[in-house]
């Protein structure tokens, strides 16, 4: 499948500001299964852009505003290629267990195998496990207690916005029973951590179907989890939606929780209040496209796109962190 895919981050501050510096992961990876075509990156106030790989593999885009400015639109313009990754086998053998302990896998998913951040157990969360008794999955293959632990969590937690934000622990969802994709990622890497089986926080966009019943929010981005297994490697399974990802899934960043990958993350000089809105466009592209409209039409598309893109864009709890992180100094 051939994606477009507009994303437009906008901080407006209710009084200038010094200066801004920022980091991006908003650069889709280039991986199997996956293509990145095109990729432009658009700073209003310009700025001067740099890249650095961060030590999980993602490429991460990082700028300086070093003058006064009372609002700074940042937009991500990505043409991305997909394929649907091979059929998954009905089951494991139980053997799969006993290689997921061998020093092999250790050693590889180090990382991806301890508590981290926003995926560490907590009381409430060996309560829901008890109640749900989600540890009897423990007696099936790896793979099928993979595929049951992706319905329960989406049958047994409600898809709310607003409930919960990106610096939430994974103790608010479980309380009230509801949250949003990065909860339902955080609490299934936690069980599978705690399983044994290695773990990841996969950042990025889905393109949605909403006569499959997703209830991921199209004018988001979207959070799954890859689980490592050692016959089939990484697998992703998206809790949110109940289901496999797929070629509608738009990898960006991996990491072990949130605070690794986050869209950005940065800080500004001054006393002004800011406020952050987030627009997300992801839309099927003709197979014949050689580049994506943005790119073949140039600055005055792109500026219609986030025109469009804005319109929609409102407060999203997925990105509050970022607001929230900011430092004045």
């Amino acid at each position: 499948m051939l994606f477009e895919i507009l994303h437009v981050t906008r901080y407006n501050y209710d009084d200038a500001v010094r200066e801004s510096v920022m980091e991006l992961w908003m650069q889709p990876r280039a991986s199997h299964g996956q293509n990145l075509l095109n990729f432009n990156l658009e700073i209003d106030p310009p700025a001067q852009v740099f890249t650095y790989v961060d030590p999980w593999g993602n490429t991460v885009r990082h700028f300086d505003v070093p003058h006064p400015h009372k609002e700074l639109t940042i937009t991500a313009a990505s043409l991305v290629e997909t394929d649907a990754p091979a059929p998954l086998p009905d089951t494991l053998a139980m053997s799969e267990w006993d290689a997921l302990k061998g020093e092999a896998v250790q050693a590889e998913c180090w990382d991806y195998l301890r508590p981290h951040g926003f995926a560490t157990a907590t009381g409430l969360l060996a309560k829901f496990c008890a109640e749900h008794e989600v540890e009897a999955l423990r007696a099936l293959d790896p793979l099928t207690a993979l595929r049951r632990l992706n319905t329960l969590l989406y049958n047994r937690l409600d898809y709310e916005r607003g409930v919960t934000g990106a610096d939430s622990p994974i103790d608010e969802a479980l309380e009230g029973g509801r949250g949003v994709c990065q909860d339902y990622a955080h609490i299934m890497i936690t069980i599978c951590r705690g399983w044994g089986i290695p773990a990841r926080y996969v950042s990025g966009y889905l393109a949605t179907e909403h006569q499959n019943h997703e209830r991921s929010d199209p004018q988001a981005t979207h959070a799954w989890v890859e689980v490592f297994l050692p016959t089939l490697r990484w697998i992703g399974f998206d809790p949110t939606n109940d289901i496999l990802a797929c070629e509608r899934h738009i990898p960006v960043a991996i990491g072990r929780d949130y605070s690794d990958v986050p869209p950005s993350r940065g800080v500004f000089k001054g006393d002004a209040e800011s406020e952050l809105s987030v627009g997300v466009s992801v839309r099927r592209a003709e197979a014949s496209t050689a580049e994506p409209e943005f790119l073949r039409l140039g600055a005055p598309a792109i500026a219609a796109a986030r025109r469009r893109a804005s319109s929609a864009a409102r407060l999203d709890h997925h990105h509050q962190q970022q607001q929230q992180q900011q430092a004045q100094q």
